[in-house]
């Protein structure tokens, strides 16, 4: 058993060689510029926070600049102490999702959150956070658009700022069906309606799976991070407002992500007992490395677009006029009379998401 979920590594005077990576979090503290010796550490570690005032030169993607690396090493700590069992899985399965293909990697995430599911970290939120009512049924939760070679996606529950709840997941799988099946669509949009793009899973839906074998099954074969991954390479996101959770990990497979300025980047999980659940293991890291991803998930703390440019989580940041939100376009159809059409039945239809 690990007593100390994280551990502080000082690059200032850097070991000879690196700590096994099989115990608790390694995290790399440099305040002043780095020497080759620390730097060859920095792969081996699970993150490296370094101090602006020492720092020179590009940033390596292990690392993340802070204003001060005390308060930040102490903060990191502090959430994990919190967490301890979600925050070292997360790191297991951060370093065991680099090296494998994506579906496997998306399996693995699957098998990690289950397990979280089951555990005393996430019943004691789920106990804090009380019951709540089911969100109600409403009749077009995804919205789809055709325009000549373009096929525009649109979350269409600003009401509950498009969580990514049972329905509107069903939904949106669908319309990526349609994609799929159709290869005259060269483009496929997806944008959010509502005062912002996707506020993550639907708390009132958490823990609400009949069983935690269910729920594995629920995520990995209806849930959207496949077919976007599968589609990643004619598909573009457009995302605003506070994107938290589902809302960050499901548009990061998309092979182009372009954001509104004041769009900020979220994942709460791991204070939940949980870990990121709807691909974010696997679609984050791939665009800003494993160490950046557990920073995001560890802190907590949302990330300003112009930061989510730099690490490469957005393709482009684009002015939005201050009250400005995403409106569905008239003359567009629900995804789920599509689905109708096609006479396919929705994965995990019968099934909450958690």
């Amino acid at each position: 058993m690990v007593t100390e979920p994280l551990v502080l590594i000082d690059l200032d005077d850097p070991p000879a060689s690196a700590p096994p990576a099989d115990g608790p979090l390694l995290v790399g503290v440099a305040t002043r510029p780095m020497s080759e010796a620390a730097v060859r550490l920095l792969g081996h570690l699970d993150l490296t926070l370094v101090a602006a005032a020492g720092h020179e030169g590009p940033v390596p993607r292990e690392a993340v600049v802070v204003r001060d690396t005390g308060a930040e090493a102490r903060e990191l700590r502090e959430a994990t102490a919190r967490s301890p069992e979600a925050a070292l899985v997360l790191g297991q399965v951060l370093r065991a999702n680099s090296g494998l293909p994506v579906p496997a990697a998306l399996d693995v995430e699957s098998f990690a959150y289950s397990m979280l599911l089951g555990g005393t970290e996430f019943r004691r939120w789920l106990a804090a956070r009380g019951g709540r009512a089911l969100p109600p049924m409403v009749e077009e939760p995804v919205l789809l658009d055709r325009d000549g070679d373009v096929l525009r996606v649109t979350l269409n529950r600003p009401e509950r700022r498009n969580a990514y709840g049972r329905q509107l997941r069903d939904a949106l799988t669908d319309g990526l069906r349609v994609a799929m099946l159709d290869p005259s669509i060269d483009r496929v949009v997806l944008d959010g309606a509502g005062p912002c793009f996707c506020s993550g899973g639907d708390l009132a839906e958490f823990g609400t799976a009949p069983d935690l074998v269910t729920a594995h099954f629920v995520r990995t074969l209806a849930g959207a991070g496949r077919l976007l991954h599968a589609l990643r390479d004619r598909l573009e996101v457009h995302v605003h407002g506070p994107c938290v959770g589902a809302g960050v990990e499901l548009p990061a497979f998309a092979g182009r992500v372009v954001a509104a300025a004041g769009a900020t980047f979220t994942l709460p999980e791991v204070a939940m007992g949980l870990i990121p659940g709807a691909g974010g293991t696997v679609s984050i890291p791939r665009r800003t490395g494993r160490w950046r991803a557990l920073y995001l998930a560890l802190s907590g703390r949302p990330l300003e677009a112009a930061t989510a440019l730099a690490w490469g989580l957005v393709d482009e940041v684009r002015a939005l006029l201050a009250g400005e939100v995403v409106r569905p376009r008239p003359g567009v159809r629900a995804a789920g009379t599509v689905h109708q059409a096609l006479g396919q039945p929705a994965l995990g239809e019968r099934v909450q998401l958690e």
